[in-house]
């Protein structure tokens, strides 16, 4: 679906029919519904702000500059925009999607921008061990591929992890990245407009809205209350600890989303030391063999291919499965894989493996027997949802894309208040049964739906996910063949451990608990009690029948991660050292969430953006910047 038509058909189901009923054509007037003409305007008003701010295309790019950045995502816009702080530097920044749009910034349509060309549409091997009941046993893994990267596709939840998470990356070699030395930069980007946070851990003065959402459903305050009826405390999950629940934190500013491009690369459109280059591939990283030195890049715009070089240094921002697909089409990877494709060897490194994900189970549908529900089917039934988000910024579409509350749980040690989190808990205030087309989506196959969710479309229901935070199972990437435009063959081998099928089942037990809560009974919250098809053969609840159930409908929270590992020199496992160089190639950097040596208990976009910060200075104080001397605004 094209963009033109993505507006179109915002214009149609949103602003046409109010219009319609508005000036009384096909119905009698109602003067007691909300004016329509004022959204519009407000919108296009917007709208037109909004693309006056998007960095603007470069047609020609200069021979050479100082960094190339591969990637304008979660990471690479904030190296980009950092770097080009030091005016005497020429920093180009390659994205290969389109820019981004006003109506991205929408929180509730978050879900439905998969389904549009500002995704990539990764898609995994067909899978033995989990996703058995989707199109072809295949998980399908969304990534931003727009100006902003993912950081426009998520769900906006912002969420940094667990002290202990950083603490053990230090331990693991990789100095300067314990949680004292990390918190700087998560504070370093965040502007915190708070009503619960704790002092000392967040930033005022950052480019990166964090907000709460004003809008909540009485499914969110029923999760809170339940949470804590059962003894969690809702606390600041990004504060001094984070074993508690809470309504989410998110990157939005006044119910819009606030993306990366939003952020970081807004604020820098003006300089002209800072080139962007969108609907632009990197095909591959050029080195110079015999020095094992980045030169540059290949690229390719429409059907042209470019060479440009870097002075400095080339960084490489493409994501946790982007990254990896780069540095092996540029022979750096393991060497009997690149021989087998027939791939020049340039270093022989662990590229593409130690893949981890968060995942979840996506059938733990809870009923209700009340309206309270999220409902794709109920948005077009009042005239005031489009004025408040366009007027007030508030209102069921500043939801971010449904989610509204989390939980985090340590199960090996309950009860410990300063516990690591091996589980979330996140809340979706309303499922997907009312609209066969959002499971579709998904890639969920259609006898499934038909079986189990068809009979209960027009109900109300929730969805709880329980996450395995720190998963034990391991993926892998590697090359399909050495065609830069065939996507690379990905196998995320979850549950591979089936310990983690252990923390998926302690969250369904934590469910069922706070389902007893008063805070639940109110709403005659129930668990839906189905059996999948693929699953009938065990008793319904049983440890074994959430398990399988696991295995049948496996769903990806799309925190890919750790597929060029950091390591020091000497560990057999890493991709880059701490200062995030690629081993044995010169002038080269991975910035991005595949760096991760251990993905944090945390959604993982707040962590990519501090990981962007952190690079930024290291970048700087490598080529004498060290005080952000000789910066311009």
């Amino acid at each position: 679906m094209t963009w033109t038509l993505w507006k179109a058909a915002l214009a149609f189901f949103y602003v046409f029919p109010a219009f319609v009923h508005s000036f009384g054509f096909g119905h009698s007037f109602d003067s007691s519904q909300p004016p329509m003409l004022e959204p519009l305007l407000s919108f296009i008003e917007e709208s037109n702000q909004w693309e006056r701010n998007e960095p603007k295309n470069q047609k020609h790019v200069l021979r050479e500059y100082d960094f190339i950045v591969v990637g304008a995502g979660s990471a690479g816009a904030v190296v980009a925009s950092r770097l080009s702080e030091i005016g005497q530097w020429n920093v180009l920044l390659i994205e290969a999607g389109e820019k981004a749009t006003h109506v991205m910034d929408v929180p509730l349509f978050a879900p439905l921008l998969q389904a549009t060309t500002v995704n990539w549409k990764y898609t995994s091997v067909p899978m033995n061990n989990s996703c058995l009941s989707f199109d072809e046993r295949r998980c399908k893994f969304p990534r931003g591929k727009v100006m902003g990267g993912s950081s426009v596709l998520n769900f906006m939840i912002y969420n940094r992890g667990n002290r202990k998470d950083y603490d053990d990356w230090a331990a693991m070699g990789n100095d300067g990245w314990g949680y004292d030395q990390v918190l700087k930069y998560f504070m370093k980007s965040e502007n915190a407009k708070l009503t619960r946070s704790d002092d000392g851990y967040h930033g005022k003065h950052g480019p990166l809205s964090v907000t709460e959402v004003l809008y909540r459903t009485p499914v969110a305050k029923a999760f809170v209350d339940a949470a804590s009826q059962i003894g969690h405390p809702v606390l600041d999950i990004n504060g001094q600890k984070q074993i508690g629940v809470d309504y989410l934190q998110v990157t939005m500013d006044k119910g819009r989303r606030w993306s990366t491009n939003t952020a970081f690369l807004f604020p820098a459109n003006k300089r002209r030391n800072l080139h962007v280059k969108k609907y632009s591939t990197v095909t591959r990283v050029l080195i110079d063999r015999v020095s094992k030195t980045a030169v540059g890049v290949e690229f390719v715009t429409g059907r042209k291919k470019y060479r440009v070089y870097a002075r400095k240094e080339v960084i490489v921002s493409a994501g946790a499965i982007g990254s990896p697909h780069l540095l092996l089409l540029s022979g750096i990877g393991p060497r009997a894989h690149l021989q087998a494709k027939g791939v020049p060897v340039v270093n022989d490194l662990p590229v593409g493996e130690n893949m981890m994900d968060h995942i979840t189970l996506n059938s733990l549908l809870i009923l209700v027997n009340d309206t309270v529900t999220t409902r794709s089917d109920r948005l077009g039934e009042d005239p005031y949802i489009f004025y408040n988000y366009t007027v007030r910024h508030s209102g069921v579409l500043s939801l971010a894309g449904g989610t509204e509350a989390l939980a985090f749980f340590d199960t090996d040690r309950p009860g410990d208040p300063d516990g690591h989190t091996n589980l979330e808990l996140l809340l979706l205030s309303g499922s997907a049964t009312a609209d066969e087309s959002v499971y579709k989506l998904c890639g969920l196959r259609t006898d499934v739906y038909d079986a189990v969710y068809r009979p209960i479309k027009s109900a109300d229901s929730f969805n709880i996910f329980p996450m395995v935070m720190r998963p034990k199972s391991r993926g892998r990437i590697w090359l399909r063949d050495t065609d830069p435009w065939h996507q690379p063959l990905i196998d995320p081998n979850y549950f591979a451990d089936e310990t983690d099928l252990d923390v998926i089942v302690a969250g369904v037990r934590i469910v069922q608990r706070m389902l007893k809560t008063d805070a639940m009974r109110k709403l005659g919250a129930r668990v839906f009690a189905t059996p999948l098809p693929g699953c009938a053969h065990h008793p319904f609840d049983s440890d074994a029948y959430w398990k399988c159930s696991a295995r049948h409908m496996s769903f990806s929270i799309y925190h890919l991660s750790g597929t060029c590992k950091m390591g020091p020199a000497g560990d057999p496992t890493a991709v880059v050292d701490p200062r995030l160089r690629v081993h044995g190639v010169k002038n080269l950097r991975v910035v991005d969430a595949s760096i991760f040596p251990r993905v944090p208990a945390a959604h993982t976009n707040a962590p990519t953006i501090m990981v962007g910060e952190k690079a930024a200075d290291m970048i700087k104080e490598d080529w004498g910047h060290g005080r952000d001397n000789n910066s311009v605004p």
